[in-house]
């Protein structure tokens, strides 16, 4: 959705980035140019109560300099830069470059030879409006009126922005990306905000969200909270849904650095002894047969950028690698750790293939397509939990990738197949990389909003998971 008035403005973004590869005496150059705009809905008590636009730029600068002992470089961003501030801001960075001592990560800069599609580059950008919500807000409003009429109340919140990336090198590379995201949060409460639920979604443009269905599972978890069950700390067959699986292992994707595991840091570090010639864990069997996680920036609804955008360096990406196209990548395949996310440079020293990371998450077991929802999940277990979120989630030991964290609106006791009331709030002590192993049933994978990564992290799709021996290490009073 660009209007007219947008894309004249706004395709001074290839302008820019042209501009600040001129000005630069650096030896390389990156120019990043991002122009962005947000819609957005907030509501709380069955009402609307705010909606806005906001539109933004920023432009990122990334200068290299060649030296007798390597190659450093530096990186600066800033917002609202224009053709008068972008001297100002390019000669920045290359001061930051000279001052920095020789990156570990120098590699030549990517040009077109890389082979990412540079032909959307002199299009003008995307954007959004309030109109995004064009379907999306007439149904809200008739869930006010079931909520209302129910004696609920519904909180929330709904957000589109598109961001459209300019990426130039001073090799010869021009690329854009434009990128929609989409997320919607949606809590109802009992009038004296004792019982609450919450429900989330991701979409690409709100033409997918079914409120009324969001809204009817809302209303059913909230009557199953008029029964409340205490229960002792312990482990416990636990039903994760979508959301809840996609927080624990969008964390394991951050973890997931080649370089950090074959320097011993992380839970993907082989053991001493073990003789691997990369020092990690790749090609062995962490998870249960069948089992796949994997990213691709083509996924259906899922779509991320093609290519390679960095911002700063670290064992997970590196600003050198700008440009360079990001491939499907399966992480863990049939059970086994099959790569690790490596630069040019990790790859080269650790002797491992090249992996970007990716901007999505998926998993899913054997027979996805035939496996089962979540619902029937529930009626086919004699005894346990329910969760709806996990939230609050913290590292405890990198080595195991034990996390803790606690539950949220609603853990519920399943009896014979069906939901008999709420329980108290726990917090867990788990490792996702360790219930990879233990998982006892895996359903049918759906797209789905992580609820502690949605600032940040999006684009996931996940099964809901049975884990038969789930570490609900204390009782919390947390609501």
């Amino acid at each position: 959705m660009t209007g007219n008035g947008a894309s004249a403005g706004l395709a001074k973004a290839q302008e820019l980035a042209e501009r600040a590869l001129e000005l630069s005496r650096a030896d390389g150059a990156v120019v990043l140019v991002d122009e962005s705009s947000t819609a957005n809905l907030r509501w709380a008590n069955n009402t609307l109560t705010t909606n806005g636009v906001a539109e933004g730029r920023t432009v990122t600068v990334i200068s290299t300099v060649n030296g007798a002992q390597g190659t450093s470089a530096a990186v600066l961003s800033r917002s609202g830069v224009d053709r008068d501030t972008l001297e100002e801001l390019v000669r920045a960075s290359e001061q930051a470059a000279r001052d920095a001592g020789p990156a570990e990560d120098a590699q030549p800069l990517v040009g077109p030879e890389a082979g990412a599609d540079g032909s959307s580059w002199q299009d003008g950008p995307a954007g959004t409006s309030i109109d995004v919500f064009g379907s999306f807000a007439p149904a809200l409003g008739e869930a006010f009126e079931a909520a209302r009429a129910a004696g609920r109340l519904l909180f929330g919140f709904a957000e589109h922005s598109m961001t459209s990336t300019y990426l130039a090198t001073s090799a010869g590379l021009r690329l854009k990306h434009d990128q929609p995201t989409g997320t919607l949060e949606l809590n109802a409460k009992s009038p004296d905000f004792v019982r609450s639920a919450w429900a989330g979604a991701y979409t690409k443009d709100f033409t997918d969200v079914d409120v009324a269905a969001l809204g009817g599972e809302l209303a059913q978890r909230l009557d199953w909270q008029k029964r409340r069950v205490d229960l002792p700390a312990g482990r416990y067959e636990t039903l994760l849904p979508p959301s809840a699986v996609a927080d624990l292992y969008v964390y394991m994707s951050y973890v997931t650095s080649a370089r950090d595991a074959a320097d011993g840091r992380t839970v993907f570090s082989a053991p001493r002894g073990e003789g691997s010639a990369h020092g990690t864990k790749v090609g062995s069997r962490i998870g249960v047969e069948g089992l796949r996680l994997w990213s691709d920036p083509f996924a259906p609804g899922l779509e991320a950028a093609p290519f390679n955008i960095a911002r700063y360096s670290s064992g997970n990406q590196s600003v050198f690698d700008n440009g360079l196209p990001v491939e499907p990548v399966d992480w863990v395949r049939d059970g086994v750790l099959a790569r690790l996310v490596t630069t040019r440079h990790s790859a080269s020293t650790i002797g491992l293939p090249l992996a970007l990371p990716g901007d999505n998450l998926l998993m899913e077991g054997p027979g996805d397509a035939d496996a089962p929802g979540l619902e029937e999940m529930t009626r086919s277990t004699e005894r346990g939990l329910l969760l709806t979120c996990l939230w609050y989630i913290r590292e405890v030991d990198p080595q195991s990738l034990l996390l803790t964290g606690l539950t949220r609106d609603g853990v519920y006791l399943v009896e014979g197949g069906e939901v008999t009331g709420v329980v108290n709030n726990f917090r867990f002590n788990e490792s996702p990389v360790d219930l990879l192993g233990r998982i006892a049933q895996i359903g049918r994978r759906e797209q789905c909003l992580p609820r502690e990564w949605s600032d940040w992290f999006t684009r996931t799709a996940m099964p809901p998971l049975r884990v038969g021996d789930f570490n609900m290490s204390s009782v919390s009073k947390a609501s």
